[in-house]
């Protein structure tokens, strides 16, 4: 069932399109990100559930209720902010009671709802400490803390995490993903970062210019991608543009695929490339290797075009530059679009 319906959202700025008529879903207990390049407008989206910016066209319901002129206050939601906007002279104990307090809820009942909230994210022994006396990691532990203590229905996360170092990110996006999971809550994730989007969310919806390019389950959007700004976008692709025979590009001996137009854009992911000494496929000269750890990353040139692959490094153990190779990517592993 769908917990927050957006139908046709408009939203203009002084002349500027931010959301040109954006429909998306999200169903109950599902964790969608929204997935785009800085002025995209997944921001302003997000803004629009929450009620703190309006929109000019279009509608909202959360849980089958209209949200047109409901105020933010009384909205079924909670939400992390980048900035985590924990209260400086509260403790981590009084950031997450907040909520709660404001509401009159019975002292006990806070109490016990912040004991559970401190223990859910792991912060149980830090209750007494101020936000200044924190990590970065800890300081947006609270701020998930506080935005669950009241129960909401849906969760708004606009880019929580990218603030933090690779290594603390990468930990806690998982840590993230596991909260979300326990709770059940409907959560709408934010952020630019590929990798983080295909992690943690049930479906990735990629924006680009107010317009949600495709929705769909993070390996739907990996190894299919509807459109050419999807394909370019997310992950790592080589490219090439070539012109077809009779309907079919070659490339070389590289891959045959079919192509809807004279001129086409190739792409395909580097870990789907081949190398071989020899057999079939494009002749190409190894021209650098870079090793990555379990996978080495070699460019080679192919006639007028460097590829590069991404190979298991004990497979690429005995390449150097010079030497020649066949470079070679199966049919359906070539993503192709008219130029």
């Amino acid at each position: 069932m769908s917990h927050v319906v957006l139908d046709r959202i408009t939203k203009r700025y002084a002349g500027h399109t931010a959301l040109n008529g954006v429909s998306v879903s999200v169903e109950q207990g599902e964790l969608l990100a929204l997935l785009g390049p800085s002025g995209c407008g997944k921001t302003t989206l997000l803004r629009c559930i929450a009620g703190l910016t309006g929109f000019d066209g279009g509608r909202l319901t959360i849980g089958g209720a209209d949200m047109a002129g409901v105020p933010v206050r009384k909205r079924p939601i909670g939400m992390v902010f980048q900035s985590y906007a924990l209260f400086p002279n509260l403790t981590v104990r009084g950031n997450v009671a907040f909520p709660l307090t404001v509401r009159k809820r019975p002292k006990e009942e806070v109490r016990a709802r912040v004991a559970e909230m401190l223990d859910l994210v792991g912060l149980e022994h830090l209750g007494d400490r101020l936000p200044n006396q924190l990590s970065g990691g800890q300081q947006q532990r609270v701020a998930l803390a506080r935005a669950l203590s009241p129960r909401p229905e849906v969760l708004l996360l606009d880019e929580p995490l990218s603030a933090l170092d690779a290594q603390v990110r990468h930990r806690l996006r998982d840590e993230v993903r596991r909260i979300q999971h326990q709770v059940g809550i409907t959560t709408v994730f934010v952020t630019h970062d590929q990798a983080e989007a295909l992690a943690i969310s049930d479906r990735v919806a990629v924006m680009n210019a107010g317009d949600i390019e495709q929705c769909g389950p993070p390996a739907e959007i990996y190894t299919a991608p509807s459109t050419r700004f999807a394909a370019g976008f997310v992950g790592n692709r080589n490219t090439l543009e070539l012109d077809a025979v009779a309907g079919r590009v070659t490339a070389g001996g590289a891959f045959d695929v079919e192509a809807p137009a004279p001129r086409v854009l190739c792409m395909f992911r580097p870990e789907d490339v081949e190398l071989a000494k020899d057999g079939p496929g494009a002749r190409a000269v190894v021209d650098v290797t870079v090793f990555l750890g379990a996978t080495t990353r070699v460019y080679a040139q192919a006639g007028p075009s460097v590829i590069f692959a991404d190979v298991p490094s004990r497979a690429a153990a005995g390449l150097s530059p010079g030497d020649e190779v066949r470079l070679r990517v199966a049919a359906d592993h070539v993503q192709v679009f008219p130029a």
